[in-house]
Formats: C-alpha cells, structure tokens, sequence
C-alpha cells in the first residue's frame, strides 16, 4: 500500500505565486515521486476541473484535485504558501494547498480523502499545525494520521 503523503509531496515554502504555478510545482513532486506518469495531462486534468468551480476554501485553503489518467495511487501533496495564492476562495487566497490526485478508474477513494480532508480544515487545531509545521516528515505523519482514507 502506497502512504498517501509522504515527505517528499511536502512544500513548506512555496515560491510561486500563480494558481497554475503552484499546481505545476506541486504535480513535479508527485513526477519525482513516481505517483504521476505524464505531468502534462495530469496538469490539464486538474485544469479542467478548476475550469468546473474554484477549489480554494475560507480560511487561506486551496484544494485542487481531480482524476487522471496519469495518476498511479490515490495521493495528497501539500503545499505552504507565505504570500498566498488565488483559488477562488471569497475570503482571499490559500496559504495552505492540497494537491489531491487520484486514478481515473480509483472510484471514491479520492472522494473519500477530499470529505476527511474537508473535515480536518474545519479544525483550528489542524490547520494551526500545518501552518507552523517546521518537518516535512512530520508534516506528512500527521496528515496520514488524520487523514487517512
């Protein structure tokens, strides 16, 4: 069984300050990491569906997502962003990004972790953790924790 985060799909520092950019730096993680094929058509993928309703929630979120083709297991990278980036929330932009990617033929499991991830950022406890989060690998330990599909 593949961890659905790992260490590795962590950025704790996002430089770049464009929705596409973050997705893109994002998505090169899940590349290195093996769990995407074809950077390309997962980016048009998630482009596609941003295309359907902004994914950014209140409170600095943005959880872009989709199902692709390109994508080998269900996984969950995480981005921190200090300067913030537009994804259509109506308070502003997200500070803290989830880059969700699930199989195109994987059924409800990225559904499944989009609803505990949902869940979790209700939570002050959950997000003032990931905002002062300083360890990628304890980062990704906690996420697995809470959510876990």
């Amino acid at each position: 069984m593949t961890e659905l985060i790992t260490a590795d799909l962590v950025d704790l520092d996002l430089a770049p300050s464009s929705r596409e950019a973050v997705v893109r730096a994002l998505a090169e993680r899940l590349v290195a990491a093996g769990r995407v094929t074809d950077l390309d058509l997962f980016l048009a993928d998630v482009a596609a569906r941003e295309a359907q309703m902004p994914t950014g929630l209140e409170g600095g979120i943005g959880i872009p997502h989709c199902r692709s083709a390109a994508v080998t297991a269900p996984t969950l990278a995480f981005g921190r962003s200090a300067a913030g980036v537009d994804f259509g929330a109506p308070d502003g932009p997200a500070h803290l990004v989830f880059l969700i990617a699930a199989p195109e033929g994987g059924g409800t499991d990225h559904m499944k972790v989009l609803a505990a991830l949902a869940r979790r950022l209700v939570r002050a406890e959950f997000t003032t953790t990931l905002r002062e989060a300083t360890d990628a690998e304890q980062l990704a330990a906690y996420v697995r924790t809470e959510v876990a599909p």
